[in-house]
Parts: C-alpha cells; structure tokens; sequence
C-alpha cells in the first residue's frame, strides 16, 4: 500500500484511496493550524498526492484518470468496486481475476485483448511451464 504516492500510473484499491483522502484533509488541516504560510507553499505537493491517488483509483475503475474532474465521481471511486483481472492500467490490486481461471463449463476464459499481448510494463504475463 502506498507504493509510489506521487505516480501516476498503475491502480489502487478502495482502502487506498480513502486513507488518501483522511491523510490529505488531516495534513491540510494541521498545517493550516501550523502556519497559514506554509499552508500555500505545501498545497502544491498535497494537491499532486490527491490528483495521483484519484487518477490511479480511477485506472482501478477502467477509466481515465480525468474522470475525477466529474462532478461527484469520487464518490463513486470510494464505494464502487474496481475491474476485475487486468485492464490496460495493469493487474488488478486485489489480485482477483489477474490470472486466466477456468469457467463452469471447465473451458478457461476468453482472455481480453490486452491479456493476449501477454506483457504489461516488461512483465511476462504468460505462463511458461
């Protein structure tokens, strides 16, 4: 949890994304208590923090990271669960659905178009026994 804060590539879970915002809104609130001066000179990297969380929830969601300019779209992103497997943003955090499963009928699932590329960021996805 917490793997590069700043970034903005990759997906991040609900969890995550909720103690984002508590640590945003508490860091904020004791600066300003601090110092109001100190307050503009960090809104700058507590901003980025915010932006790069919401941008990666939104990637856990299967959507750009624009998207949280929406109005009210954040809530979504805390109470709406993420895409299951891997989508073009990377594998899922939960670890659900990152690996090809078999279905009922005991056939395996038809993997995405992304899946069948088999790498993500120079990882090999594919399975080699």
């Amino acid at each position: 949890m917490f793997t590069n804060p700043f970034s903005f590539e990759g997906r991040i879970r609900r969890t995550e994304y909720g103690l984002s915002i508590i640590i945003f809104y508490a860091a904020a609130f004791i600066i300003s208590l601090i110092s109001p001066e100190l307050m503009l000179v960090l809104q700058i990297p507590l901003y980025w923090f915010m932006l790069a969380q919401g941008a990666k929830r939104c990637h856990d969601r299967g959507n750009s990271g624009w998207f949280q300019i929406i109005p009210f779209y954040s809530l979504w992103m805390f109470f709406a669960d993420s895409d299951n497997g891997i989508n073009e943003y990377g594998p899922n955090p939960k670890g659900l659905g990152n690996q090809e499963e078999p279905s009922m009928d005991g056939q395996h699932q038809k993997p995405s178009s992304f899946q069948k590329q088999g790498v993500y960021k120079g990882i090999n996805l594919n399975k080699s026994d």
